[in-house]
């Protein structure tokens, strides 16, 4: 996979992705960064990017020609998304149809935002990871690519992993357990270490339901309702 990211911090980049999996995964090749600096692209000796807001109020906005000359020079395709927290959410869904893709182009915003006319221009799509405001695109762009690359093929050292993790069939994952079999009074269930894997599996899905239901009564209606549709 080939990642393009525009931002004006590129020194914030590859960050925590240069590290374990993913780390290993972008010194092997299985993905590639490559940082474009927006500032690069400005018109003036300032390197200025942004300028006050259309109809007036508080902050400021990233120009249009100065983001447009940047993409027009380094997009080159694939989808080309903008990490905003008016963008649609971001599931685990979301996660593996990205993961499938070739290439991947992210805008880290700063400011106020961006001029809408570009983003319609280029035709990016808006991608929140909350609903929450952050400083910048680069913290939520690095986010939404660990959870990416770690799905790329031969990332992860077990390829079952990915497929009993939360969020997968609407349900948040079992409690873990390791050594030692006691810990301050405290043992690991009797189930785990039985060697029965049918049990275990059902002990496994069992708790998988109660804690999706106690905690994401969201999560836990859309279970449901998945299973109903299976009837």
């Amino acid at each position: 996979m080939k990642v393009k990211v525009l931002t004006i911090f590129p020194e914030l980049f590859p960050g925590f992705l240069g590290h374990s999996l993913t780390g290993k995964a972008l010194d092997e090749g299985k993905w590639t960064l490559q940082t474009v600096n927006i500032r690069d692209y400005a018109f003036d000796k300032h390197g200025s990017v942004d300028d006050t807001p259309a109809g007036g109020g508080a902050g400021m906005v990233m120009r249009p020609d100065v983001l447009g000359a940047a993409l027009k020079a380094h997009y080159t395709g694939g989808r080309l998304i903008n990490m905003s927290p008016r963008g649609r959410p971001l599931t685990q869904k979301l996660v593996r149809k990205l993961a499938m893709e070739d290439e991947l182009t992210f805008i880290c915003s700063r400011f106020e935002g961006i001029d809408e006319r570009v983003l319609e221009a280029f035709g990016a799509e808006d991608i929140s990871i909350g609903d929450y405001v952050l400083t910048g695109g680069e913290q939520a762009a690095q986010i939404l690519l660990d959870a990416v690359v770690r799905l790329l093929p031969g990332v992860l050292g077990n390829a079952d992993s990915a497929s009993e993790e939360s969020f997968e069939n609407f349900l948040l994952e079992y409690p873990q357990y390791t050594k030692p079999q006691l810990w301050q009074g405290r043992a690991v269930p009797a189930v785990l270490l039985s060697g029965h894997h049918q049990n275990i599996k059902n002990w496994r899905l069992a708790q998988s339901k109660q804690v999706t239901e106690a905690r994401r009564p969201d999560l836990w209606k859309k279970y449901l309702d998945s299973e109903k549709n299976l009837v």
